[in-house]
């Protein structure tokens, strides 16, 4: 089992001395992330949504890429995850399955493709599968672990995710920490056991205390994957938009790398300057 205190936080963005770029795996398996628990090695997972950011993402050693449902909110400018269908998730994550190799593809099951019925989550988890995801990821604990199971037994490995759920933002009264006092934080811990023992290789941890979610990461074998969690998850996840400064987004939990916001607004504002002063496009860039 992990040691909380004993975690060395966030995974390096080049490989340690020890650690040569042939000494990843070629192809990222879910064992992989099972190691990566056993030897506290933290790992990273982003969301993609296309081709273009699918490649940057793998070129820069990224592990496990997620279609998420926040393709409703980030591409598709819906006001929450709750409106982004199945066909959408299964078209974005076409998108990203054809443009890379070594990164675990995960995708979401949509809203409402896995309330109704165990039959029809096998169907929508296997269509997912056919569309080139690798695994699914659904919202909810215990409620849902018969959906695990069948999807499990069905051959299509589950990621579970706990505490804030976004698809629920409705019922959990917006975005809200979960699991602050002690009978709300028992209830996850106890989800999180249910949906391990139902087959679940792995549990994304969202907005839920960090004592809490290194309690969770000690108590179950399969690796935790934190977002507004703390440290002490087995790995990390952010919206890439998020994290690359591109959406405005400012949660506490977010940490932005970059300012792609403000250079593409500074690219697009030159552009628009150079072709109204006649100054693109130039002889260099017109046929004889």
């Amino acid at each position: 089992m992990n040691t909380p205190s004993l975690r060395t936080g966030a995974f390096p963005a080049v490989p340690a001395a020890h650690e040569t770029a042939d000494s990843r795996p070629a192809k990222v398996r879910i064992r992989h992330l099972q190691e990566a628990k056993g030897a506290r090695r933290p790992f990273a997972m982003l969301t993609a949504y296309d081709a273009m950011t699918a490649k940057v993402f793998e070129e820069a050693g990224i592990d496990v890429l997620l279609v998420g449902d926040s393709v409703g909110t980030t591409v598709l400018g819906y006001s929450s995850t709750v409106h982004t269908t199945h066909q959408d998730m299964l078209t974005f994550t076409g998108a990203v399955a054809r443009s890379v190799h070594r990164p675990l593809i995960v995708a979401d099951l949509a809203f409402g493709s896995y309330q109704v019925s165990v039959e029809e989550t096998v169907r929508h988890g296997i269509e997912l599968l056919r569309a080139g995801a690798e695994a699914v990821k659904l919202e909810g604990g215990a409620v849902y672990a018969d959906r695990v199971r069948a999807l499990v037994d069905a051959g299509v490995p589950v990621m579970g995710h706990l505490g804030f759920t976004p698809q629920s933002v409705n019922a959990l009264s917006g975005h809200r920490v979960q699991g602050r006092d002690h009978a709300a934080a028992d209830r996850l811990a106890e989800d999180a056991q249910a949906l391990q023992d139902a087959g679940a290789f792995a549990i994304v941890l969202e907005l839920v205390p960090a004592a809490l979610a290194a309690r969770i990461t000690e108590i179950t074998h399969v690796p935790t994957i934190g977002i507004g969690a703390g440290r002490d998850c087995d790995g990390q996840v952010l919206v890439w938009a998020d994290m690359a400064g591109l959406s405005g987004f400012e949660g506490k939990f977010v940490r932005t790398f970059a300012d792609l916001r403000g250079e593409l607004g500074r690219a697009a504002a030159d552009y628009r300057a150079s072709v109204e002063a006649g100054i693109y496009p130039g002889p260099e860039h017109s046929f004889e």
